[in-house]
């Protein structure tokens, strides 16, 4: 079911004239990052500035991060971040047309520090405010660096998300496919941690897979053949803990299940998307073409899913489109991003918007058809 992501219209009747810059603000989890971008005449976008403060030191004792010291960190950290942002973009704070900062989904605590930064500079230089849904950020990052026209076929993969999804314009997502459990960045991340390859644990898994053999451990490919696009990762997480748990411990041994594990998560990606291709060819008229793929999130950093992906667009006739390597991640470009796609077209908040831990992209699916669970807090996905 389609979903718009509902701001408010913008007060004045006519819609703002590029050039226009927004300055973008993200703190979802463990990256403070600010990021100043800038629509020309022209329609292209320019990004002025990217800056990023990692908390990986602050969170490496503890093998993940901790929301309390990610929340103090951002806190402590955000107004040096911004001003460094604006330094390097070459503008003044009066020449901003727009404030975009992150307002869901993510640690709330992170969540709120950056959006109420954002507040105060939107009502300080009386510009408007755009509350960005952090997905929809990863959703547009390929178009950082090249243009991406809607439709195209969406798999957001990330610590914390694993969603196969129509984007047929911006704030228009239909769900094809979630995860029910795990995310797939979560099982590397557990993964890793059960290994002690340290922390952050998807890039160190990453690395210590290419040393290793990637039929060495017979692991399992969940919904493998189901007429479906689902994921769903727990099984592959437990069944990695248990293959170590009963191995030597050696470096060959983490090597060589590594690579398994990897290359069960590449399966199952290239598999689940294999079926959510089809399902999105069959809502396209015959002039949608030609067929787009995009994928985003901190996993689609990964060479080896990438290439896997590579390999399945030439089979099923997709162009493949991915961010940049260092916009995968976590990272305020994208923010800044959605923040000028919604401000051309007259989209604004108000400054009572709210910070929210959960905010599925396809919000009106979400709730009528949790794929993995649901609260007080709303639907995960």
């Amino acid at each position: 079911m389609a979903v718009s992501l509902n701001h408010s219209p913008a007060q004045a009747p006519a819609l703002p004239q590029a050039p226009f810059i927004v300055l973008g603000i993200e703190s979802s989890c463990d990256e403070t990052a600010a990021a100043v971008l800038k629509r020309t005449k022209s329609g292209e976008t320019e990004i002025l500035s990217s800056v990023i403060a990692s908390q990986d030191e602050d969170h490496a004792p503890f093998g993940g991060v901790v929301p309390e010291i990610a929340a103090r960190a951002h806190m402590q950290k955000i107004d040096l971040i911004i001003d460094q942002a604006m330094q390097k973009s070459g503008i003044t704070y009066s020449d901003l047309d727009a404030i975009a900062a992150t307002s869901g989904p993510g640690l709330i605590g992170g969540v709120i520090a950056g959006l109420m930064s954002a507040k105060g500079l939107a009502l300080a230089l009386d510009i408007p405010l755009i509350g960005v849904n952090h997905l929809e950020g990863h959703a547009l990052s390929p178009r950082l660096a090249a243009p991406c026209p809607f439709p195209y076929l969406l798999l957001l993969v990330s610590g914390g998300h694993t969603q196969l999804l129509s984007v047929k314009d911006l704030g228009d997502y239909d769900r094809l496919g979630s995860t029910v459990d795990d995310a797939a960045g979560e099982a590397f991340d557990k993964s890793a941690k059960v290994m002690g390859l340290g922390f952050p644990g998807g890039p160190r898994l990453e690395k210590q897979a290419r040393k290793g053999d990637i039929s060495a451990y017979k692991l399992p490919r969940p919904y493998r053949g189901q007429d479906h696009a689902n994921f769903s990762f727990a099984g592959l997480k437990t069944a990695v803990a248990r293959a170590f748990e009963v191995s030597d411990k050696s470096d060959k041994a983490k090597s060589d299940l590594a690579a398994s594990f990897q290359q069960a998560v590449c399966d199952v990606l290239s598999e689940r998307t294999s079926k959510a291709m089809a399902m999105f060819k069959s809502g396209l008229s015959e002039t949608d073409t030609p067929h787009r793929f995009v994928v985003a999130g901190g996993v689609a950093a990964n060479q080896a899913i990438r290439q896997s992906l590579e390999t399945l667009c030439a089979e099923q006739g997709f162009s493949l489109f991915a961010p940049p390597l260092k916009y995968c991640t976590d990272n305020a470009a994208m923010i800044a991003l959605a923040g000028l796609e919604h401000y051309a077209r007259g989209h604004s908040d108000d400054l009572d918007v709210k910070a929210r831990p959960r905010w599925p992209l396809d919000a009106t699916s979400a709730q009528q058809n949790p794929a993995s669970g649901s609260g007080k807090k709303g639907p995960k996905s």
